[in-house]
Order: structure tokens, then sequence, then C-alpha cells
């Protein structure tokens, strides 16, 4: 996870950043349950790694990725990042639970592993310089984090 440029002081990359360390660990025992044979296991972490991913998709593409399509700069990017999403959802979605495809399951993850490394190393960087403060207000959380400031080195004033 980015620990270098301070977009996590953005409520919403923490937020995010946060939601992306939880389903690393949850793929991670998936992996594990998978490679060790614990299919039982690996099929209840299947569920529960679906389960996060797609409130987590549902916030990164109707907010900070609506901001930056709207914005025009990273609208490539941000089509490319909702593929992927989708092809990472369709995968692990469909997998028949009661004789999982577990090699494709596997290369899931690790792209799965690989884009979450792209938007925390490039495209979350990228949309704290992108994006002008309005945007960043209508897609800050209005509970629990709004009452904190943005930094603002670097920002655009939009």
């Amino acid at each position: 996870m980015c620990n270098y440029c301070g977009c996590r002081e953005f409520p919403l990359i923490g937020r995010l950043s946060q939601e992306h360390w939880d389903i690393q660990e949850c793929a991670g025992a998936l992996r594990r349950a998978i490679v060790d044979g614990r299919h039982v296991d690996a099929r209840t972490l299947l569920d529960e790694l679906f389960a996060r991913l797609v409130p987590h998709t549902a916030t990164e593409e109707s907010g900070l990725f609506a901001e930056l399509r709207a914005d025009g700069t990273l609208a490539d990017e941000v089509e490319r990042l909702c593929a992927e999403h989708a092809d990472i959802h369709g995968v692990l979605g469909a997998t028949d639970r009661a004789a999982p495809d577990w090699p494709a399951v596997l290369k899931a993850l690790d792209r799965l592993h690989q884009h979450i490394d792209h938007e925390e190393h490039g495209l979350f960087p990228a949309a704290v310089i992108m994006l002008p403060l309005a945007a960043w207000d209508r897609i800050t959380p209005a509970t629990g984090f709004h009452e904190l400031s943005f930094p603002a080195r670097g920002l655009r004033d939009g």
C-alpha cells in the first residue's frame, strides 16, 4: 500500500486503502487455503472476499472513478481499472462453489494483487494531484471523516 505521498490523508483514499489491506489479507488467506488443500475453508474465504470486493468496487466506481472520468485526465486508466473489476468479479462471482476451478481463482487473485498495486501506487496518488477540491468535497464520506482537513500541497483549485 502507498505510504509515501500522503494520499491516505484524504479520507476516501484512506478508507479505500484500508479496504485494500483487508481485501489483500482475505485474498492471502484464500490463496493459502487453496494451496494447502483446505477447500472447505477456501469456499468460505472466497465468499468473504467477494463480499468485501462488491461494496469496495461500488464505492470506487461511483465516487472516485466517477470524478476522475468526469475530469477527463485519467479517464482511460479508470476504464481499464473498471474492466479489471468486471473481470475479477466475473471469475470470483461465477466460481461454482460445489466444484470450484481453483486454478482460475488463483489467477484472479494474481490479477487482483496487481490491480490493487496499480490503484495504490498509480491512481490514488495521481487523483490527489489531478482532482480539484470541489471533487473531493463531493466524494468525501460524510460520516467520521469529513472533519479532517485536506492537505494543501499539489492540489488544483478547480
